[in-house]
């Protein structure tokens, strides 16, 4: 979670009237939404804002971040910062997506608007932008119990959800977007002869594995977000003569959709000025933007879609901050947990171990507190890093902890978790066993000192928990720690009366000079007091 303050989500203060911001950093567009939390886990919005800043324009295929467009995109983010203030607002969530996922200079525009606004600016990947679409979509409309297709297409991105009741059960994220496609094929705005054909190939094309994958879910109910679907609502309402007062909840058919890109198709950039319901900074980029939409409804075999006001940036609100269980929302710690497990039990050949293993390094991060200064956050990376970190073998066992770290830094399947929270865990995983974490390995370098801490601690701590399960067999119940006189550590694990523990004291034994590194301190592993375990057997 990134945030301008440490208030955890479903907190009474998150529910007791405070207000609470989100910053949605697109490739067309920034948006800000503030909202006060209405004491039930939900929201009422109480301004937004949006800002076309086309940060990812000129960007050669979103490889690079123009200066100009970054200039632009570090203005317009430190007004809306400024904004949010101005309210009241302490608690400030940003999120940035996909042309700023894609760039190679990213940390330079990172680096810079965390330090103009004083707020962490969060990367996140297209598979988690996609369940927060999915989670803001839940607020605006009342398809809950509905099986459910959700299309968010952006400037740099198209993101796909399947979801049913609280769960995103498929999603996907596609580089198409309005801008990408615009400056492919119909620069300016101005299509080229056969340009409008080579788009729709390509669309048609790239478009073809999701639909595939996505075929056998049969959704109720087509749902479009953002402001190329909502534009293309609003000029089909202006072409039936209706004057709609609000988006959210508008329909429109495949058939209007057809006649409308019929109609893009043959104009200009110039021409589109007096269409109705279409905004002068759009006139350049609708006609591609359109154009990848009908040929989403073709692939999906959609005929009627129904718009949603909210999107990624009220998704990240409730997400943050919020809890809604009036829908019956699952806690995000719960999402997160479950699909760590999930991919330990897809991927470890022993994910038992895993978990025992989890158990034990989140007791040795408790009794160790007062050494390490770390807190819930980075106790649930060890938590999750301990689930996985044994995921690589199901590549090979040779070196199996490198393969673990790309297998959770690639992974689809943890949405929940930030890109940041993410490298994280593959890094702790990836130490759990073998070379100590070393500035010299360009991942672990790349890491702030602060995060290198945090790393090198948690990964200590998971070997040791490694070690005290070393036969696999849980025979370690419990760990007792000592710190004596600031000079060293003594571990104790603990077990039912009568069970032979020197194995697993060996191998924590063994495991430990990582962690006596990050700690600065001796660390022993000795044989419990006989009262320990008969304590324990007594529970």
């Amino acid at each position: 979670m990134v945030a301008s303050s440490d208030t955890p989500p479903g907190s009474s203060a998150s529910r007791s009237g405070a207000l609470h911001a989100a910053i949605d950093i697109g490739s067309n567009s920034m948006h800000l939404v503030v909202a006060r939390a209405d004491g039930d886990g939900g929201f009422d919005l109480l301004t937004t804002e949006k800002e076309m800043v086309r940060l990812g324009s000129g960007a050669g295929e979103m490889k690079l971040l123009a200066p100009a467009a970054i200039e632009r995109g570090l203005e317009a983010l430190e007004r809306m910062v400024r904004s949010a203030r101005s309210l009241g607002v302490s608690d400030i969530s940003i999120v940035a997506t996909s042309a700023v996922r894609e760039a190679e200079n990213k940390q330079e525009f990172l680096d810079r608007a965390s330090a103009l606004v004083d707020v962490e600016v969060e990367v996140i990947s297209g598979f988690e932008e996609a369940r927060l679409i999915h989670l803001g979509v839940l607020q605006a409309l009342p398809v809950f119990d509905k099986r459910r297709l959700v299309v968010d297409i952006g400037g740099g991105s198209t993101e796909f959800v399947i979801g049913e009741r609280e769960q995103a059960l498929e999603t996907r994220s596609m580089k198409l977007g309005a801008i990408r496609l615009t400056e492919r094929f119909f620069p300016g705005g101005v299509a080229a002869p056969g340009s409008v054909d080579e788009c729709r190939r390509y669309a048609r094309n790239a478009l073809v594995p999701m639909a595939v994958e996505l075929s056998g879910h049969q959704p109720e109910v087509a749902i479009g977000s953002s402001g190329t679907i909502e534009t293309a609502a609003a000029m089909i309402a202006a072409r039936r003569k209706e004057d709609i007062r609000q988006i959210n909840g508008t329909t429109f058919t495949k058939a209007e959709l057809d006649e409308l890109v019929q109609v893009l198709e043959q104009s200009t950039p110039v021409s589109r000025r007096t269409m109705g319901g279409l905004e002068e900074r759009r006139l350049d980029i609708i006609m591609g933007g359109a154009i990848l939409l009908d040929e989403i409804f073709a692939a999906l075999h959609i005929d009627e879609m129904v718009v949603s006001e909210y999107a990624l940036r009220e998704g990240v609100l409730l997400d943050r901050f919020g809890g809604a269980p009036h829908v019956g929302l699952d806690r995000l710690a719960d999402l997160r947990a479950s699909n760590v497990q999930r991919l330990s039990r897809q991927l470890d050949p022993d994910p038992e171990h895993a978990f025992r293993t989890a158990d034990l390094a989140t007791q040795l991060f408790d009794r160790t507190t007062r050494l390490h200064g770390l807190g819930r956050f980075e106790r649930e990376i060890l938590y999750s890093s301990a689930v996985v970190h044994n995921v690589g073998l199901f590549i090979s066992h040779s070196s199996h902890h490198k393969h673990t770290y790309y297998v959770v830094r690639n992974s689809e399947h943890l949405t929940g978790f930030s890109e940041h929270e993410i490298e994280l865990m593959a890094l702790v995983a990836r130490y759990h066993r073998k070379g100590h974490p070393s500035p010299k390995h360009s991942e672990f370098g790349d890491l702030s000192e602060r995060d290198q801490y945090i790393v090198t601690v948690l990964a200590g701590l998971l070997r040791v928990a490694i070690g005290l399960d070393r036969r696999h067999a849980g025979v370690v119940r419990a760990v007792r720690v000592y710190v004596e006189d600031g000079e060293s550590i003594t571990i104790e694990p603990v077990g039912d009366p009568g069970v032979d523990l020197d194995i697993e004291i060996y191998g924590a034994t063994d495991r430990s000079s990582l962690l006596a590194k990050a700690f600065g301190l001796e660390v022993f592993i000795r044989q419990p007091e006989p009262s320990a375990t008969a304590e324990l057997a007594s529970r």
